[in-house]
């Protein structure tokens, strides 16, 4: 399956609210920036933004994998910007 079929794996996972603590760190970046969003690193500061979204996005790494508070937060934005297709 191609990277898109991939991103529309994790999105629909984030979505679903089933596996927060599992959403590896790297996959979401890759998500973000696939999704048309700029990404600055600041340490371990990862921030994502675009225009169209007022929300900045602030990334850091657990490990190997997101942080669940922000992948809570991708979720909030998924769900917002959506269904607009600003995401």
């Amino acid at each position: 399956m191609g990277r898109r079929g991939e991103h529309g794996k994790l999105a629909l996972k984030i979505l679903t609210g089933n596996a927060d603590r599992n959403i590896p760190f790297n996959d979401l970046c890759n998500l973000l920036k696939q999704q048309g969003f700029s990404e600055s690193i600041r340490g371990s500061h990862h921030i994502f933004r675009k225009k169209g979204i007022a929300e900045k996005i602030n990334l850091q790494r657990d490990g190997h994998q997101a942080k669940p508070y922000q992948v809570r937060q991708i979720r909030f934005l998924l769900v917002k910007y959506g269904t607009s297709g600003a995401f």
